[in-house]
C-alpha cells in the first residue's frame, strides 16, 4: 500500500520533480559533516538513536562471540578429560576437571549432576533417589546455562526489528522538512529541498545498516545456542546412563 501511494505521488508530481533537477542552483554536499549540518534536530535525534542501537548491538555481538568461542573451546578440552575420569570411577577428579573449565557449558551441566549424585552417595540421611535428584539437577543446570547463553539476544532481535522503523520515521521527517522548506521559500530547485532529502536518505540508510547485521547475527547466535542445547542434552543423557550403571554395580556388590 505504501509503495502504491508513493508511486501515485511520483507520477502526479513528475513535472515538478523534473523542475527540481533541472533548476539546481549549485552543488549539494553529501559528505558526513555536510549531511549533519543540513539535518534538523529531530533528524539528528533519530541518527543518534540509531548510533546507540548500533553500538549496543555491536557490544552484544562481541560479548556473545567471546562467550560462545570460550564455551566451545573449553568444552572440547573438558569432554575427554571428564570422560576419562568417569571411566575410572573418579567422581572427585571429574569435579576438579569441571572446576578448571568454568566457561564450558558442558562443564557447568555435568558438574551440577555430579555434585548432586555425590551428595546422595555420601550422605546416609538422604533417601536413595540419587538418579532422579541428579536428573533434576541436570535440568536446572541446563535451564540456567541456556538463559546465560541467550543473554543479550533478545535485545539484538529487538534492534533488528525496530531499527528500520526508526529509520523510516527519520525518512518521513526528512520529506516533511523538504516540502516545508519548498513551501516557505517558494522555490522549485533541488537546493530548496536538499536538506530534507539528505535527512530522508541518511536515516533510511542508517536504519538498514543497523538492522541487517543485527538480524543476521541474531539468527547465527540462535543457531549456536540450539547446538549447545543439543550438546548439553546429550551430555545429560550420557551422565544419567553412567549413574544408572554405577548404581547397578553398587547394588550388585551389595
Amino acid at each position: 500500500m505504501l509503495f502504491m501511494v508513493l508511486s501515485t505521488f511520483v507520477m502526479t508530481h513528475m513535472p515538478t520533480l523534473a523542475v527540481f533537477f533541472q533548476e539546481a542552483e549549485g552543488p549539494v554536499g553529501w559528505d558526513p559533516i555536510s549531511l549533519w549540518r543540513q539535518m534538523g534536530w529531530l533528524a539528528r535525534g533519530v541518527v543518534i538513536i540509531l548510533f546507540i542501537m548500533s553500538a549496543w548491538s555491536i557490544g552484544v555481538m562481541i560479548d556473545r562471540w567471546i562467550a560462545f568461542s570460550g564455551a566451545r573451546k573449553q568444552s572440547r578440552m573438558f569432554a575427554p578429560q571428564v570422560a576419562g575420569a568417569l571411566r575410572e570411577g573418579k567422581i572427585e577428579e571429574a569435579l576438579r576437571v569441571g572446576e578448571r573449565y568454568r566457561k564450558s557449558h558442558l562443564a557447568k551441566v555435568v558438574t551440577a549432576g555430579l555434585q548432586e549424585f555425590k551428595a546422595h552417595q555420601d550422605s546416609p540421611d538422604i533417601p536413595g533417589e540419587d538418579i532422579e535428584a541428579s536428573k533434576r539437577a541436570l535440568e536446572r543446570a541446563e535451564a540456567i546455562v541456556h538463559a546465560e547463553l541467550k543473554r543479550g539476544l533478545g535485545g539484538l532481535a529487538t534492534i533488528g526489528s525496530t531499527a528500520p522503523f526508526v529509520g523510516l520515521f527519520g525518512t518521513v521527517i526528512g520529506i516533511l522538512n523538504a516540502f516545508r522548506k519548498m513551501s516557505s521559500e517558494k522555490a522549485a530547485g533541488i537546493s530548496a529541498v536538499a536538506g530534507g532529502i539528505s535527512e530522508a536518505l541518511v536515516t533510511t540508510a542508517l536504519g538498514l545498516f543497523v538492522a541487517i547485521p543485527a538480524v543476521m547475527m541474531f539468527n547465527y547466535f540462535t543457531g549456536k545456542v540450539e547446538a549447545f542445547d543439543v550438546e548439553m542434552d546429550n551430555s545429560s543423557s550420557e551422565l544419567i546412563d553412567y549413574f544408572l550403571k554405577r548404581t547397578g554395580r553398587a547394588r550388585g556388590r551389595a
